[in-house]
This record gives structure tokens, C-alpha cells and sequence, in this order.
């Protein structure tokens, strides 16, 4: 090789030499990068329900169309008076149209054509409301008008009353925060076990909110909950 071609040689060799470091630290800082540790994390939060719905039907039977409904204005009068005396107004209390049936016009009899009153009567009351206090008390003291002679039910057999909580957003972002938290907690403790330390967030899926009864008997007291899971990158 000549004198000439010596300095050539040695730069395209340096160069090589070079590549081939930069080609390895960026495959080792690659690596690095690789190394995630992947937990969940869980937040719950026990929470009064806001709103209270409860569905009421009101049924009235009689032979004579008239007579009924009369009956029927003047029972769904005193329930409106009932829920007016607690003090719910007409926004809270909605009443539905009326429905009537005619058992002798059933096309193949059905469980009511031997009915000893031909015509039966129905209306939908559905009172929602804040008032949960209030509701308490309409839930006390409605027997005092069925005694009345009002035949009033629940449309929810299993349920009657159906609580919701409805202020998700307020709690939401402290939730979140404290799932994250949480989280971290779980990766620290796994990085420890292995000598090393946690990095910074890679990715993160919040997860879905669920808001279910604490008492099934009731449903006024609800538990929210949020399982996050969490991608931190792991330190040496």
C-alpha cells in the first residue's frame, strides 16, 4: 500500500470504528428504553347518591267507564296532594297519561277475562328528585293513602326506589391522581426487588369507572372504583 492511499485508509477505518460505536450506543440506549415494568393501579371512593327515582302505578277497576274516571282523577288527585304535602314539585313528580283495558275485549280471554270489574285503569307517577331525605319520608308514610283505598305499587319489585350518583366528574380527576399514585407504589416496590429505580410514564390506560351499591338492600351508599394500568420505564 502506498504512502498516498495510507491516509485514506486510516479515516474510512476510524470511520468504521466510529459507526459501529455510535450503531452500539444507540442499540444499548434502545435497550434501556425497552426495560418497562407494567402495573395497576386502584382507587375507591365510598359516595352518598344524589338522586332518587321512584316509578309508582296507580290501578283502578270498575265496571262503569264514567264512575272510573272519576275514581281515577280523584285517587291520582290524592296522590299528587300526598307528594305536594312533602314538599316535591311538579318538575319532581311527572304523571303519565292514562291507560285503560277492557277485559272482555281480550281476543282469547287472557288471565283477566273472568275479572269481576270489566274495565281496568292505570297512570304512571314517577317522582325524581335531590330530596333523598324527603323520599325517605314518602317511602314511610305512603301507606297512610293506600289505606285509603289506593291500590299504588312499584313498577321495580326487586328495588322500588332506584338511587343514582350522578357527580362522577368532581371525584374523577382526584381518583385518577391517586390510582397513578398507587400505581407508582407497586412499580417502586417491584424496581427495589430488582436493584433498580422507576422512570417516567411510557403509557397509561385510566381504566372505566364503575359505580355499584355498597348495600343491595338499599343503594344509597355507592362505591366507586378505577383500576388504572400504568407503563413506567425501569432505571438503573
Amino acid at each position: 500500500m502506498s504512502q498516498q492511499n495510507l491516509p485514506s485508509s486510516i479515516i474510512l477505518s476510524l470511520a468504521i470504528i466510529l459507526s459501529g460505536y455510535f450503531i452500539g450506543q444507540t442499540y444499548v440506549a434502545g435497550k434501556k428504553l425497552d426495560r418497562t415494568v407494567s402495573v395497576k393501579g386502584l382507587a375507591e371512593r365510598e359516595v352518598q347518591a344524589d338522586i332518587a327515582t321512584w316509578p309508582l302505578e296507580l290501578t283502578v277497576s270498575g265496571n262503569d267507564l264514567a264512575q272510573l274516571q272519576r275514581t281515577l282523577e280523584r285517587q291520582t288527585k290524592i296522590l299528587q296532594d300526598f307528594f305536594s304535602e312533602l314538599e316535591f314539585t311538579d318538575d319532581e313528580l311527572r304523571i303519565g297519561a292514562p291507560t285503560i283495558q277492557d277485559n272482555r275485549a281480550l281476543l282469547y280471554g287472557g288471565q283477566n277475562a273472568n275479572n269481576q270489574d270489566r274495565y281496568i285503569a292505570k297512570v304512571d307517577f314517577n317522582l325524581r328528585t335531590t330530596k333523598l331525605d324527603k323520599m325517605s319520608q314518602a317511602m314511610f308514610k305512603i301507606p297512610t293513602i293506600i289505606g285509603q283505598g289506593l291500590v299504588i305499587g312499584s313498577k321495580n319489585t326487586w328495588q322500588p326506589v332506584q338511587y343514582l350518583y350522578t357527580k362522577l366528574n368532581d371525584i374523577k380527576p382526584e381518583m385518577i391522581e391517586e390510582a397513578t399514585k398507587n400505581a407508582r407504589e407497586a412499580a417502586e416496590k417491584f424496581a427495589r426487588d430488582s436493584g433498580s429505580n422507576v422512570g417516567k410514564i411510557k403509557s397509561a390506560n385510566q381504566g372505566i369507572f364503575s359505580i355499584s351499591d355498597i348495600d343491595p338492600n338499599s343503594g344509597v351508599m355507592k362505591k366507586v372504583r378505577i383500576v388504572s394500568t400504568i407503563q413506567f420505564y425501569i432505571e438503573d
